[in-house]
């Protein structure tokens, strides 16, 4: 695949962005105290946490060392995979998301990004298992907004459709928000996920006039691919994708909050966190505005 280098100086760093966003997920190698300690000392201010690591350490431990850092928690990742046919199955996913709603209220967080889950077991029934989505939404939408989190449906690239997530565009993630209001549930906009998508700018702008862009995550792609998929999204630059045009099209949305970048990369994984958070750091400021 193509790769993503982490290139260093002896320059000062210049300053962050205040949106700028690491999502925890583009840094994995780094434990939650060194993320934490890392953005304190690189000036980073926002974080997009992922559970597994927070449970790992403690909910209530991360909420305190994040907050006690002055961070803002821009996400919490992930909850869904709603698509189970079986009444234990759903019953189960149903639990396991509001637990992911009250662990986005300890952390401070009002987002929660929900990737819907993949056609279960023998299943070649898409149509089905978006309405099963539909269907848990109505029960998870009053509960979240009972904690003040707000649901963030991402659609994810049609490859992911089969296994992962069953919302493949802008328009079905849309679609499944509609009945709900928009201070309940919303959708993530990701470049990675959306860039081959010639519709997807009219459904930005429409989500943006009905407040429903709750999160901006941006990743460039790579080709060829990786084996396995998941872990080949490129670092800003790197690859294909037009960011500028796409912060410029979220933007002119009506979206001013928190940009994240979330980067699943095996080569960055391998290198140095700090540094790779630095760069990552730069280059989004060269992404312009």
């Amino acid at each position: 695949m193509t790769t993503s280098t982490t290139r260093t100086t002896t320059m000062a760093t210049p300053p962050i962005p205040s949106r700028f966003s690491i999502n925890q997920m583009t840094v994995k190698q780094l434990s939650l105290p060194e993320l934490v300690d890392a953005c304190v000392r690189l000036g980073v201010r926002g974080v997009g946490l992922w559970r597994e690591p927070v449970a790992s350490y403690g909910l209530d431990g991360a909420a305190k060392l994040v907050r006690g850092a002055g961070l803002e928690v821009t996400s919490l990742c992930r909850g869904g995979f709603l698509t189970a046919v079986d009444p234990a199955g759903r019953s189960a996913a149903l639990a396991d998301n509001r637990a992911a709603i009250d662990e986005a209220a300890t952390l401070g967080t009002d987002t929660l990004v929900l990737v819907s889950g993949g056609l279960p077991a023998g299943s070649k029934d898409l149509a089905g298992a978006r309405e099963r989505v539909a269907d848990a939404l109505s029960s998870l939408a009053p509960y979240a907004a009972s904690r003040g989190v707000r649901l963030a449906i991402e659609p994810l690239h049609p490859m992911f459709a089969s296994d992962r997530c069953v919302v493949s565009t802008l328009d079905q993630a849309l679609a499944l928000a509609s009945p709900f209001p928009s201070s309940q549930v919303g959708v993530v906009v990701d470049t990675y996920h959306v860039w081959w998508d010639d519709t997807a700018p009219a459904a930005v702008a429409r989500a943006g006039t009905a407040g429903r862009i709750h999160a901006f995550q941006l990743a460039d792609w790579v080709t060829p691919l990786p084996a396995g998929v998941l872990n080949g999204r490129g670092q800003l630059g790197d690859g294909s994708i037009d960011l500028a045009r796409w912060r410029s099209l979220v933007e002119s949305a009506g979206y001013s909050g928190p940009i994240e970048v979330e980067l699943f990369n095996e080569e960055l994984w391998a290198g140095d966190g700090v540094a790779v958070l630095a760069e990552t750091a730069r280059r989004f400021a060269e992404v312009p505005a």
